[in-house]
């Protein structure tokens, strides 16, 4: 993979350094390990002060910081809570793609590694896709994400990445506890587990996530998905009732190009399921079980 830095590094309390094959720095810093990390919709409670033109990356370290480069505002995501942040335990890092002529962009953090000398945050940008639909105003695409506090170099390394994902859950409005609700999404390159997601709020967008980093499960599931829900294409079909009796439900959404199918079935066996239904129905269940 090419190694490409950001065009301009923003490091509160940090200074940017550059990968290097330099044989005269003979330092023994051992191999990349996965980091943990935490998507934070910071649009929801904050805005920026100054929308950067130019394509940057941000580390926030302190309360101060966030003051200083963001403005709050009301809450704008009905579903979401004010996502402070505990500075003593994390930091806040931001991807800017900088300024963007039209909607249809988008930028994303995808998974972050570390060894005893640097920590590097890979991600990727998406631009709009032939036939997408954009409105001609000007768009700031930026992704956040919390990572635990670090005294190490930070690198930013863009990759190429295929945006296409699914999100699978299991929901029951009529419950309290974790197993209420239980959503993830599945792409390339890691899997989401959304934090608190509300009955019936399915933009995924305002809910933290927690991430790991895995490939080939999107293909696996892909590969299991029904021809009767894929000949759906873009369009939400529902299958029985599902938690009209507090039964709950199975969820199912697909993200392929610009197509965006979501299916609910019943967590009952109604007769509008077949045994393919049915059968995926599991499949999704099993998967949530093996992921929480």
């Amino acid at each position: 993979m090419k190694k490409v830095m950001l065009s301009l590094f923003i490091a509160f309390g940090f200074s940017a350094c550059s990968l290097s094959n330099d044989d005269k720095m003979n330092i023994d810093c051992g191999t990349y390990s996965d980091v943990s990390f935490t998507g934070y919709p910071l649009f929801c409670n904050y805005s920026m002060v100054t929308n950067p033109t130019n394509a940057v990356a941000l580390i926030a370290t302190s309360q101060e910081n966030m003051d200083k480069y963001f403005k709050k505002h009301t809450n704008t995501c009905p579903n979401s809570s004010d996502p402070a942040i505990d500075f003593t335990k994390n930091y806040l890092i931001g991807v800017f793609s900088g300024i963007k002529s039209s909607s249809g962009y988008t930028i994303k953090i995808t998974n972050i590694v570390e060894n005893k000398c640097q920590m590097i945050v890979n991600f990727y940008e998406k631009s709009p896709l032939p036939g997408e639909t954009t409105s001609p105003t000007s768009t700031y695409p930026s992704d956040f994400v919390l990572i635990p506090k670090t005294s190490k170099p930070i690198i930013f390394i863009k990759a190429t990445e295929n945006p296409d994902n699914i999100i699978i859950g299991t929901y029951k409005a009529q419950c309290t506890g974790a197993d209420c609700q239980n959503f993830f999404q599945i792409n390339d390159f890691n899997i989401l587990k959304f934090q608190n997601v509300v009955s019936g709020g399915y933009d995924f967008s305002q809910y933290r996530y927690t991430a790991t980093t895995k490939r080939g499960d999107y293909a696996s599931l892909l590969s299991s998905v029904p021809s009767e829900i894929l000949n759906n294409q873009g369009q939400t079909k529902t299958y029985g009732t599902p938690d009209s009796a507090g039964q709950g439900g199975v969820y199912f959404e697909l993200h392929k190009g610009l197509k965006v199918t979501r299916i609910y079935i019943d967590n009952n066996d109604t007769d509008d399921q077949g045994s393919e239904i049915k059968l995926f129905k599991k499949l999704i269940k099993d998967k949530i079980t093996s992921l929480k």
